[in-house]
């Protein structure tokens, strides 16, 4: 079973949301090294259903993606944004739309330290005030161990997936951290453990 803090909760706790923090390459879409082109947009199979499956489980569903192909000058904030935009449409045409999309533009070799880069917790803390989120009650699901760092770092529950580069990181990851197959397997993990599913 997963747990959280020792302990089961269910979403109709009073207070702020819990969210389901989603790392987008490799983790909700294919993942194309430093896509510049929503021509590219791919969505792995299943995250359409599991999206729908958090909202309707009463989470906030929120996209947290380092992007630090702008601070190399691999492409621009306007590729971005269009592939940012593509993603959205797809996701939205399917019922699937998500609370909210941070991202993080630098590189600390090109643009310095900040606080928004994973594993930094910057766009997690800017979410939580945005959205009225709990982040110890949230989950984090991404295919790199600055995915799953944030969540250990806020007091929530890391989740790798296997897809995306996940593969070769569930060696590295701390060991507090459920490793799965996808955001599909994720999700039924997390349903499960508030209760909603199983």
């Amino acid at each position: 079973m997963l747990t959280h803090s020792g302990r089961r909760w269910t979403v109709a706790e009073a207070g702020a949301r819990p969210a389901v923090f989603i790392d987008r390459d490799g983790t909700l879409i294919q993942e194309r090294r430093y896509l510049a082109d929503p021509t590219g947009v791919e969505m792995i199979a299943g995250v359409m259903d599991a999206v729908r499956a958090l909202k309707n489980g009463g989470f906030a569903v929120v996209v947290v993606t380092n992007q630090s192909g702008i601070a190399r000058g691999l492409y621009t904030l306007e590729d971005y944004e269009a592939v940012a935009a593509r993603v959205d449409e797809v996701l939205r045409e399917n019922g699937a739309s998500v609370d909210g999309v941070y991202f993080c533009p630098h590189h600390p070799e090109v643009t310095g330290d900040c606080d928004c880069r994973k594993p930094g917790t910057g766009m997690y803390q800017a979410a939580a005030e945005e959205l009225d989120l709990d982040l110890a009650r949230s989950y984090y699901v991404g295919d790199k161990v600055t995915d799953v760092l944030p969540g250990i770092a806020l007091g929530g529950v890391p989740i790798l997936v296997r897809t995306g580069y996940g593969a070769e990181h569930e060696a590295t990851v701390p060991r507090e951290t459920h490793v799965v197959q996808d955001l599909s397997e994720a999700v039924r993990l997390i349903l499960s453990a508030v209760g909603k599913v199983g």
